[in-house]
């Protein structure tokens, strides 16, 4: 068994696809219409037959109030992991990515926490 698909709830399919694909670098997998939203799913320009990232809408009520409560608490909604963390956060900061927690140590790990502009918040990581 492995993981196949993941996804995250964004409020703008458009605004997250071009921040998904244009500023973390993710390349767009399957982008299908289906009526007012889409099917539209990225994957690591490193895995392109990895796990897709489905760019889910947050239509639904129950969706507003749980990334709310995540954001507000700090919590992550999914994390990406990177080979060299400091690299891709000041390579991110440059292009004006909202870091809400600077590059930290935790352990075996280098964390840092970024806002997707769609609601979320995405956590980088590296293994020491």
């Amino acid at each position: 068994m492995r993981i196949h698909l993941t996804s995250v709830f964004v409020d703008d399919q458009a605004k997250a696809h071009a921040f998904y694909t244009d500023v973390l670098g993710f390349v767009t997998k399957h982008d299908v219409p289906l009526g007012t939203d889409r099917w539209l799913t990225v994957v690591s320009p490193e895995e392109p037959d990895g796990t897709e990232l489905l760019l889910e809408p947050s239509s639904h009520p129950a969706v507003k109030p749980y990334k709310d409560a995540l954001v507000e608490d700090g919590i992550p909604a999914a994390s990406f992991a990177v080979t060299d963390l400091q690299a891709e956060y000041d390579r991110l900061t440059g292009l004006g990515v909202r870091f809400t927690q600077q590059p930290l140590e935790s352990g075996p790990v280098v964390t840092a926490v970024l806002d997707d502009t769609c609601g979320n918040l995405i956590q980088l990581l590296q293994y020491k």
